[in-house]
């Protein structure tokens, strides 16, 4: 998985290291077994889309 090598800040103001990050399905035609999106474990926002096709 690609997930980002540094903290993700979120817009309520809570920075996130990645593999902390909720991860659930992608939004519109992505596939959610290779991408998956990074949210927020505070308010639920989407931080980052991710390739998880390798795993």
């Amino acid at each position: 998985m690609a997930l980002p090598d540094e903290p993700l800040t979120c817009d309520c103001g809570v920075t996130v290291a990645p593999e902390a990050a909720t991860r659930t399905e992608t939004f519109g035609d992505l596939d959610p077994t290779t991408w998956q999106s990074l949210c927020c474990p505070e308010c639920g926002r989407k931080l980052k889309t991710v390739f998880v096709g390798d795993e």
